[in-house]
């Protein structure tokens, strides 16, 4: 049975997206933040491996097929920019600033993890891009030397997370403005949060969409100068 599944070389792509649609269902119908379609995702995929003793390895030659849609990816982010434009030429301030904010923030954080449970310089350039998109993460961390693939591990429980507690980290600090909550969203839980925004509302969507951006050109400016601090 293994050979069968296995012996195909899109076996892994068709299993993700299998998975992934999967989790979009169980997403519409429990309409919980927990059942994030990502993490339900995950969890099948792991248990259909685990399930049928199928090594990593067979899995990856068909679904490393999705990776090459990173880069088209990457490119597109400059659609939602230039769709939101015009809020960007009308808070300019209050977007770059909280942006900025959220970037120092993200990477200052994981510096001081880092020194605190004694990381070295692979695996703190492997963190430091945790709070940016996938398409851009993966880039960064291979280029600064890091592994990609744990970089990618980090971004996704990053944005599970931000996508789970938005709505409840967001009352609890009174924060009700749809710019600011989008800015917040964005910036934090890149493009899995940002699908969250777009439920909240049609401002907090946009206003995410650009965070995404935005976020990912800082990121990519300030990390050089932030591996440099543990070497």
């Amino acid at each position: 049975m293994n050979e069968i599944l296995t012996q195909s070389v899109f076996f892994g792509m068709f299993l993700t997206l299998a998975c992934f649609e999967i989790g979009l269902w169980v997403k519409k119908k429990a309409k919980i933040a927990i059942a994030n379609p990502l993490l339900v995702a995950v969890i099948l995929i792991v248990a259909v491996l685990t399930l049928f003793h199928i090594d990593y390895e067979n899995y990856k030659k068909g679904a490393d097929y999705i990776q090459y849609f990173l880069t088209p990816a990457t490119v597109s982010l400059a659609v939602p920019l230039y769709r939101q434009l015009s809020y960007l030429k009308k808070y300019p301030l209050a977007i770059i600033g909280g942006i900025a904010a959220g970037v120092l923030t993200a990477m200052g954080s994981i510096f001081l993890l880092s020194m605190a449970f004694g990381l070295n310089h692979e695996q703190y350039v492997t963190l430091l891009p945790k709070s940016i998109t996938t398409a851009i993460g993966m880039g960064i961390s291979d280029k600064m030397g890091g592994m990609a693939a744990i970089t990618v591990i980090a971004i996704s429980v990053t944005g599970i997370t931000g996508t789970i507690l938005a709505e409840a980290v967001c009352k609890l600090f009174g924060i009700r403005e749809p710019v600011a909550k989008g800015l917040a969203i964005g910036t934090s839980a890149h493009a899995l949060g940002t699908s969250k925004a777009m439920e909240i509302g049609e401002v907090e969507g946009a206003m995410s969409s650009l965070s995404i951006v935005v976020a990912g050109i800082m990121t990519v400016m300030s990390v050089p100068l932030f591996a440099t601090l543990i070497q």
